[in-house]
């Protein structure tokens, strides 16, 4: 592969990866909201859940905050939230007294359940007419592809060279 070729393959990654942001808006996912007599969960909501599932029992304000990209403050206010909603649970912390766990409720377990299913169901609409490989290849790719970009944005800072 040509070294322009590589240029114009990171080119389109970028873009497709702008895309896919755009497309998760809530307006957007809102439109494919399942018409199942459920509520759906607002996208920065589920960011928390998805946090708190994601640690398994473990999970802080502190750590909701690192995984949302957000401050201290704000990370409160929505975990503030997701327990107003009945969907996280505080708990304290049995090695620091001072410190709250975050753990889902049954219906927020209900709710992280419920969103999985229907992103799944999303993904393998826009996937049904490819090739069983194609699909396969693709989940290979785009996991090495989010490990990488986690390595990186993970870093101290951006890799040269």
């Amino acid at each position: 592969m040509s070294k322009r070729e590589q240029q114009e393959a990171v080119v389109a990654v970028e873009r497709a990866m702008v895309a896919i942001r755009r497309s998760q808006t809530r307006r957007a996912l809102g439109r494919l909201a399942p018409a199942d007599g459920g509520r759906a969960v607002d996208p920065t909501l589920f960011g928390v859940l998805d946090a708190v599932e994601g640690r398994d029992g473990s999970c802080s304000v502190g750590d909701v905050a690192a995984a949302l990209g957000v401050d201290q403050p704000r990370a409160s206010r929505l975990v503030l939230r997701a327990v107003e909603e009945g969907w996280v649970a505080r708990r304290p912390d049995p090695s620091d007294a001072r410190r709250a766990l975050l753990a889902l409720t049954a219906d927020g377990q209900e709710q992280v359940d419920r969103t999985h299913r229907f992103r799944r169901q999303v993904f393998a609409r826009a996937m049904a007419d490819w090739p069983d490989a194609d699909r396969v290849a693709f989940a290979r790719l785009l996991t090495a592809f989010v490990d990488g970009f986690g390595r990186e944005t993970d870093s101290d800072g951006p890799r040269t060279g």
